[in-house]
């Protein structure tokens, strides 16, 4: 057996698929004792294709399971070896693979076979056969390229209201984008809900949320990083991120030795 923790190897999504998925990530995990994450909120869906012992998430037991978006963190813990494929969707990925109303999906976690049938079960046999990861990654692209080209089309105002909301950090007003659609607020709200699962305010939390992490990560000090994604103090900051993430932003970048508390 490998060492305790994770190992993973990613592939970049196909041109085909990459309007739909974001990230393919093959992945194995095992450990000495259960380990217990928070998982923070993302503008994605998550879709793990997974094989071997049952997790929990999100308070019960699923092995390959997926969501909607959230706008909270959900818990997991990992008590048994388990590996298999994690891909993240767009909302819009999500929307035409599962076929249903995102909506119904908010901050919930289900097995996949719920939404996708039998086809979720024979790509899990599938990939638990296919011994190189490599090819794994492959087989999920491509089958997963043709379940979402056969899914329900979409009219184009909604992603292109989520691009603008992606482009700007979650900083571009509601009212704006409905004005350049011509849209009523209300219309707009109703639309997101439909294909995204969040009204578009609490998506540009979200993404606004990603942002700031990933500011963080990149060495981004913490006051900085609150001022360009449009946090009204770090107060505001610190509260969105434990909502969020169950964190601080010190624990993403810690303050150097002397400096105060992030939090």
């Amino acid at each position: 057996m490998s060492a305790p923790g994770p190992v993973m190897v990613e592939a970049a999504p196909s041109a085909a698929l990459r309007p739909y998925v974001t990230r393919l990530c093959a992945f194995r995990e095992h450990y000495a004792a259960p380990v217990t994450r928070s998982e923070a909120a993302m503008p994605g869906a998550v879709l793990v294709l997974a094989f071997g012992a049952p997790m929990e998430a999100g308070g019960r037991p699923v092995t390959a399971f997926t969501g909607g978006l959230g706008d909270r963190f959900i818990v997991t813990r990992t008590a048994g070896p388990i590996e298999g494929v994690e891909a993240v969707l767009t909302p819009f990925g999500a929307r035409r693979l599962y076929g249903v109303p995102m909506r119904h999906l908010t901050n919930l976690v289900v097995p996949v076979s719920d939404l996708l049938g039998p086809w979720a079960g024979l790509l899990v046999e599938r990939l638990a056969g296919t011994p190189s990861w490599r090819e794994r990654l492959a087989l999920t692209d491509r089958l997963l390229r043709e379940r979402i080209a056969a899914g329900p089309p979409l009219r184009p105002e909604v992603p292109w209201a989520w691009a603008r909301l992606l482009e700007s950090g979650g900083r571009v007003s509601v009212s704006s984008l409905a004005g350049e659609l011509g849209w009523s607020h209300r219309h707009l709200v109703a639309r997101f809900h439909d294909q995204v699962g969040l009204p578009p305010k609490t998506a540009a939390r979200v993404i606004r949320f990603a942002r700031a992490r990933r500011l963080l990560w990149s060495g981004v000090a913490i006051a900085e990083a609150a001022a360009a994604c449009g946090f009204y103090d770090q107060a505001h900051m610190n509260r969105e991120f434990r909502v969020l993430g169950d964190m601080t932003p010190g624990q993403i970048r810690p303050r150097p030795a002397g400096a105060g508390s992030a939090s």
